[in-house]
């Protein structure tokens, strides 16, 4: 065999071992690859269950819970008629109607900022609240019918003269829009907490015993024009919490609406 046939075979081995290490390392790439991919397969799929769990868990962290007590200062004159709640003496000079929803996030901001003036106005003797419990989020728990299960409790507690703790419990650990609400057994046990001993109170949260009235003055309360409110771009309706006395909308956004409303009254 001549140098110039030894030189081309030795030239086609040495092609021959870079193509097999070429193959070798793309076989390795390529087995990398699929190992990287399968990877971030495993820990998407990981942060998408676990995303379920957080938001299933935050959805339903109301079950099971017991109702911490929130019982609100002094004792006031408690009575209610039909669909309302009376708070406060019938001397008082003012008469302040506030519509609510027990899930209304904005409802419990106010409850949060106010709660506490309100009290004690109506301890004093100035003020008189008759409360609407509304059923305008019925629909936004999940599942849905919260508002009304828990209008129709305070309703009932009202009877028992124990509005006030419970309205106040409600709000003070109110649960979110969209998530699991309280269920009635959660309710009656928050009624015993605030000293309700009747066992009429249970049947009734169980039997939904004012649950008709409730959404009777709903369907009445969101037609009224005088409880109209603008809502910018040309749009018009009720909405919660509202605020009312003398037959007018009271505007909230000044910080000494309360007090204003009482001198004026008063004089």
């Amino acid at each position: 065999m001549g140098g110039a046939q030894r030189n081309a075979r030795k030239h086609k081995q040495e092609l021959a071992a870079q193509r097999a290490v070429a193959a070798a390392r793309k076989a390795k790439s390529d087995r990398n690859k699929i190992i990287i991919t399968v990877a971030v397969v495993v820990v998407i799929a990981a942060a998408v269950l676990t995303g379920v769990l957080i938001t299933g868990n935050q959805k339903n962290k109301t079950e099971g819970m017991q109702i911490p007590v929130n019982n609100a200062s002094g004792q006031v004159q408690v009575k209610r008629d039909g669909a309302t709640v009376l708070v406060g003496k019938d001397s008082a000079k003012v008469t302040l109607d506030v519509y609510e929803d027990f899930l209304c996030p904005a409802c419990g901001q106010f409850e949060g900022a106010y709660a506490t003036q309100i009290e004690k106005k109506v301890e004093e003797g100035s003020l008189r609240v008759r409360y609407h419990m509304l059923t305008l989020l019925n629909d936004k728990s999940d599942p849905p019918g919260y508002s009304l299960d828990s209008a129709n409790a305070a309703l009932l507690a009202a009877d028992e003269g124990k509005f006030p703790a419970f309205h106040s419990s409600l709000f003070k650990s109110q649960p979110e829009e969209g998530a699991r609400g309280y269920d009635k057994e959660q309710l009656i046990k928050l009624g015993q907490d605030v000293g309700i001993t009747s066992p009429a109170f249970a049947d009734g949260v169980r039997a939904g015993k004012y649950n008709q009235i409730v959404e009777d003055a709903y369907q009445q309360v969101s037609k009224d024009p005088k409880l109209q409110q603008d809502f910018g771009q040309g749009r018009r309706g009720f909405g919660t919490p509202t605020l009312a006395a003398d037959g007018r909308i009271v505007d909230t956004n000044d910080p000494e609406w309360l007090n204003k409303l009482a001198s004026q009254q008063a004089g």
